[in-house]
């Protein structure tokens, strides 16, 4: 959850927002999550997940600081 990922390198700039919920993680992501029942994921157009945050405008907001346009999924 703590890994830095460099999101100058990506390739596409469009990103992906879905809510993921907590359950669905591994444990130690669960154990950093606190009280939250859901995380936001941001992922590129292939799939990989380049963040996990605490929320849904907290991944909004990491994207565009990055010069990537977030689409939400639902």
């Amino acid at each position: 959850m703590h890994t830095p990922f460099d999101f100058k390198d990506a390739g596409s700039r469009t990103v992906y927002v879905k809510a993921v919920a907590v359950a669905d993680l591994p444990k130690e992501v669960q154990d950093s999550a606190g009280d939250r029942e859901q995380l936001y994921a941001v992922h590129d157009a292939e799939g990989s997940q380049l963040a996990l945050v605490a929320d849904r405008r907290l991944a909004f907001v990491l994207a565009r600081q990055n010069d990537m346009t977030p689409v939400p999924v639902h």
